[in-house]
């Protein structure tokens, strides 16, 4: 058996349990058609766009190089189908602001088959060569974060990595679409698995799943028992949230605590979304790139909930047509219902229904106006020193304090004397607030009026 059980249970302190309402878990993954038009974001992952290689009016095939990456923390972009590139111009994002994009239109009955790409055989690649096969697919991490996957595995020389760490814990609400990769693509996982530790010099890989999730437990244990492989496991950790955080899973796992600005590669530890890894397994002996996802769509406002394969760069609202989650398909999402990207702890909101799917977008929830009224109704009351939200911060953050000097806008004494750069944004603070603060979104601000004074200096 390839259980590790390393701690019986234990896990992080504080956090909170918020309904789970992962009502899509038992749902195979369903392939979503494409849609008219694809836009596919230069800038769309943590780090500096890549540049684009295609011209207007140039014909693509699906897998096909689009965008190079500009420097060592930026990946290349492929076309998600065999079509006609239409435009390339500003289009929203999820991310912000308005940036170049690729627009392709596919071409009448084009294959979701990928047509670009050699197999290769990985297995005389050494570390170099294999990172090299990474950066050329274009992942980055599928969980949500979009780091760059290459740059994550390209370890320090004056590191030494032991351990991979592979995070499926999947602990937002609604989200199921690593649960369904864990049971429909573990065999993918391993070999991702593999060629990850061949990458970074760990010796032993360890995945670790949150309890609520025995099916995936299972299906993760009959693959590495089927590889024969004796340096993979998987662990079930306490269902928690954030039991995602890479912090609060190390924790859960082995006990340690990850210092105040440290990365766990600072205890030769390196960890990964099971998503990314599953997909890296798929495509890195192929020879071929990102060009699609898993992505959860769910939510009260959605009739058609599920797990669906998404060509990355389709529209939100084809997404939301296809599922049926629009009651007034073609008007805008203020009219017709309200979207999250990604789950309902760490997301965020969605002003346009033209923003894409773009790599990091791990769900769509959609609420509709009646699901909201009691929390947009809210109103925002004085702090009363209850204490919940120091209670339930899983960093020993005092939330409170911070909110209080966010209101006097003393961002400076937030981030030098009570560790505003710890905060990872969870939303556990928020949730709990009895007087509806909205403290998330204070440290948000925050942060990046302390990035632009920054970037100015």
């Amino acid at each position: 058996m390839k259980f590790l059980n390393f701690l019986r249970g234990e896990t992080f302190a504080r956090g909170i349990h918020p309904p789970q309402n992962k009502h899509t878990a038992r749902t195979p993954i369903r392939r979503l058609p494409f849609a008219p038009q694809l836009i596919v974001p230069l800038s769309q992952h943590i780090g500096k766009a890549p540049q684009a290689i295609v011209r207007v009016g140039q014909e693509v095939v699906r897998g096909e190089p689009i965008a190079k990456a500009s420097d060592w923390l930026s990946v290349p972009h492929h076309a998600p189908a065999t079509g006609v590139v239409e435009a390339i111009e500003l289009r929203p994002t999820a991310r912000g602001p308005w940036t170049e994009s690729i627009v392709i239109r596919p071409h009448a009955g084009a294959t979701q088959e990928d047509l670009w790409g050699t197999p290769r055989d990985m297995n005389g690649m050494d570390a170099a060569e294999i990172l090299q096969a990474v950066w050329d697919t274009g992942m980055v991490g599928l969980g949500g974060a979009a780091f760059p996957t290459h740059a994550k595995l390209m370890v320090p020389k004056q590191a030494k990595v032991h351990t991979l760490v592979v995070n499926g814990c999947e602990c937002e609400p609604y989200l199921t679409c690593d649960h369904r990769v864990m049971l429909e693509n573990a065999p993918n996982l391993i070999v991702g698995m593999q060629l990850a530790m061949r990458a970074t010099g760990a010796v032993r890989g360890i995945v670790g799943v949150e309890d609520n999730k025995p099916d995936a437990v299972a299906a993760i244990l009959a693959a590495i028992n089927a590889s024969k492989a004796d340096n993979l496991f998987v662990e079930a950790v306490p269902t928690k949230y954030p039991q995602g955080s890479e912090k609060m899973l190390l924790m859960a796992l082995f006990g340690v605590e990850i210092p105040s600005g440290s990365l766990p590669v600072s205890l030769g530890m390196v960890m990964n979304n099971v998503g990314t890894l599953a997909a890296l397994g798929r495509l890195l002996p192929a020879g071929q790139g990102l060009t699609e996802r898993v992505v959860t769509i769910a939510g009260p406002g959605v009739s058609r909930p599920g797990d669906y394969r998404v060509p990355l760069g389709t529209p939100i609202s084809f997404v939301l047509e296809w599922a049926g989650a629009l009651r007034q398909p073609g008007k805008d999402s203020a009219n017709a219902c309200q979207l999250v990207l990604g789950g309902p702890m760490m997301g965020q909101s969605v002003a346009s229904l033209d923003t894409p799917v773009t790599k990091g977008v791990s769900g769509i929830l959609v609420f509709q106006p009646e699901d909201m009224a009691d929390r947009d109704g809210r109103v925002t009351y004085p702090c009363i020193k209850c204490g919940k939200c120091v209670e339930s911060c899983p960093m020993g953050l005092n939330p409170s304090t911070l909110g209080l000097l966010a209101a006097k806008r003393e961002y400076e004494l937030m981030a030098q004397r009570y560790h505003l750069g710890d905060c990872f944004e969870c939303g556990c603070c928020t949730y709990v607030c009895p007087s509806n603060i909205p403290l998330v979104q204070q440290f948000r601000i925050a942060k990046q009026v302390l990035r632009e004074k920054a970037s100015a200096a």
